[in-house]
């Protein structure tokens, strides 16, 4: 047998954090590490496997043998085994062979903490480490303010695999190639932020992504763990954010993964009825367990940490904190009060946001949650689950159902295009109109528009403006901005060759200067989260399929004026109600012929009359465009 060296990364104070579920740097522990012990270099190794008695590492440099390199169990019983290996090198190609007490049975797995795994459908895990050098300095120092509530936010949701292809290769881009055109586009197209769809290792394409295998890898899809650092670095050196997708609900049950790890239910609940997601036919976390808790809020912390992320948006919210979600009775147990409220979900993601924020202030964790579950973006310390931002589906589902209407219905369904400011203030919200909105069947977002082709795009620029003019941040996935015409195809490319049309040109200049408008309009954004920042005009004139509204920022002299006309006519002379007098100006118009529209505008100061209307001490009369949003802004 091969010479395993005891070594350990472990203190005794890490093996008692660890235990109590409060290690929340495991990275630095677990895993390989190349190290120089007694003079010689090799690999550390270290995995949590309490259920085993027998750990061997097994790899290209000891040709895959089983008990060639046995790890030594620690004498304290955390469950974890470790050891030296001298002379193995970065790039050495490795998996765990365990041995159960469990029956004997043995499983051979991937590394839980590898920070680089072989190209699927391939499954082992790679000795790695880079020596990175950031450049990204200045952003990192002023991030605080991009990434700050009070910011603006628009964010492209992007599947790496699939935004672009490279033809003449039929492959996927590489994360250095994005690093140009990706970086160069969302530039150009005035985002703040990028939100990519999972890019640790995944084994399922199908899957998108949300079905993880290497929690600290950078899928080797697109390139080394380096060339994804180089991409963020290229985003943050142009001033553009990145959030990433982290799925801490559920694991795909595939072999070398981390289901019946050592031979027993050690990361997923050995209950099923809280272990086993039946929709999506994976694992559920055992977040009753303090090393798996520590596990995840580890993982959560090194994304932010070692790539410089700058939020996670946490998938499925809804799915982890209800027992009975996607269940019948008598599939599910209640909680100890008799609640449907999984509370130890609840006490992780508590203490994950307290953790995250406390490390990283700088920082933002948005919540995908889909229900009425209360305070999800509150601070913990009022009750709160301590999110930074959550999505806000209701918007999403109602704005999609209203716009897919013949504006000839619309006046008998104007409570649909209203109703979220009933309850906009209620949450930190993020306004998606996501990946899922343009699958199985939905259709894609223009696809979905009533009318001619003129009209289709007309709906497409009013959706986009009244979306971005609305309370909340936004986020857009990719080729919606341009008017996609089929369902995303994560197997193919975004149909680019669509911007050889005029309509698809003019829709992607409108979305440019929609970007830069909101960027540049502190009343857009600045009181986003707050009843301060909006302020209704009209929300009851359902007969002609208007809304107005003014929106507000922290200068109270620099309001804005929306209104939205939901129907195909034009409406000279409509009267609106403001409260100060002066003039208005229009600064932008979704008609403008520049972006496919008809041209048809406010192109004269408006003078503003001391005419009680809306309830308002003065009124205006404005020209309103067919299916177009107009805003202004006093003089």
């Amino acid at each position: 047998m091969a010479h395993v060296k005891p070594y350990s990364l472990f203190t005794e104070f890490d093996i008692n954090l660890f235990k109590a579920g409060k290690h929340f740097r495991l990275y630095e522990k677990f895993g390989s590490h190349l190290v120089t012990v007694d003079g010689i270099e090799g690999v550390y190794f270290a995995v949590w496997a309490p259920s085993a008695k027998q750990v061997s590492v097994i790899g290209d440099f000891n040709y895959w043998m089983e008990g060639e390199h046995q790890l030594n169990v620690r004498w304290d019983s955390s469950g974890i085994w470790e050891g030296f290996i001298p002379l193995v090198e970065k790039g050495a190609i490795y998996k765990y062979k365990i041995q159960s007490h469990h029956n004997d049975v043995k499983t051979e797995k991937a590394d839980p903490y590898a920070r680089r795994c072989e190209h699927p459908p391939k499954t082992a895990s790679i000795v790695w480490d880079d020596n990175y050098k950031w450049k990204d300095s200045s952003w990192m120092k002023k991030r605080k303010k991009n990434n700050a509530i009070d910011a603006p936010f628009s964010v492209y949701e992007v599947h790496l695999g699939s935004w672009k292809k490279n033809v003449e290769e039929n492959r996927f881009m590489s994360y250095h190639e994005l690093a140009d055109d990706l970086v160069n586009y969302v530039k150009e197209m005035n985002f703040t932020h990028v939100e990519l769809m999972p890019i640790m290792e995944y084994p399922y394409d199908p899957s998108w992504g949300y079905q993880l295998t290497g929690y600290f890898a950078p899928t080797a899809r697109y390139g080394y763990p380096e060339e994804f650092k180089y991409l963020v670095d290229k985003l943050h050196q142009n001033d553009i954010g990145i959030i990433l997708d982290w799925v801490p609900s559920h694991f795909p049950e595939d072999a070398h993964g981390l289901g019946f790890f050592d031979g027993t239910h050690l990361y997923e609940h050995p209950d099923r009825r809280k272990g086993y997601h039946q929709d999506w036919k994976s694992l559920i976390f055992n977040y009753e367990r303090n090393e798996v808790r520590s596990f995840l809020i580890s993982n959560a912390i090194f994304w932010l940490d070692q790539y410089h992320a700058d939020g996670l948006r946490v998938d499925a919210v809804a799915s982890m904190l209800f027992l009975d979600y996607s269940r019948e009775d008598g599939e599910w147990e209640p909680n100890i009060y008799g609640g449907r409220e999984n509370l130890a979900v609840i006490d992780f993601l508590k203490q994950l946001n307290e953790e995250v924020y406390a490390s990283f202030p700088d920082v933002q964790t948005i919540a995908e949650e889909s229900t009425a579950f209360p305070m999800v973006s509150k601070p913990t310390f009022m009750g709160g689950l301590g999110f930074g931002m959550k999505w806000m589906m209701g918007w999403m589902h109602d704005t999609l159902e209203y716009f897919k209407k013949d504006p000839i219905y619309r006046k008998y369904h104007h409570n649909e295009i209203t109703f979220s400011l009933a309850y906009a203030f209620t949450e930190n919200f993020m306004l998606p109109l996501s990946h899922d909105e343009v699958v199985y069947g939905k259709n894609s977002i223009l696809g979905r528009m009533p009318g001619d082709e003129w009209q289709r795009f007309a709906n497409l620029r009013l959706l986009y403006g009244y979306m971005f003019t609305h309370p909340g941040t936004k986020l857009l996935f990719m080729g919606s901005e341009f008017g996609q015409y089929n369902e995303w195809d994560f197997q193919g490319s975004l149909d680019w060759n669509l911007l050889d049309f005029k309509p698809h040109q003019d829709a992607l200049n409108y979305f440019k200067h929609l970007n830069k408008l909101y960027k540049s309009t502190p009343a857009l954004y600045e009181k986003g989260f707050s009843s301060e920042g909006f302020e209704w005009i009209s929300y009851d004139d359902h007969e002609n399929c208007v809304i107005s509204y003014i929106r507000k920022g922290y200068d109270e002299q620099t309001p804005v004026v929306v209104v939205c006309n939901l129907t195909p006519s034009v409406r000279k002379s409509y009267k609106i109600g403001v409260p100060i007098k002066g003039k208005l100006v229009e600064i932008f118009n979704s008609d403008a012929a520049a972006f496919g529209g008809s041209g048809i505008a406010n192109k004269k100061q408006i003078t503003i009359k001391k005419e009680t209307w809306n309830g308002k001490d003065f009124s205006a009369e404005v020209t309103l465009p067919p299916l177009a949003i107009t805003i202004f802004e006093f003089k």
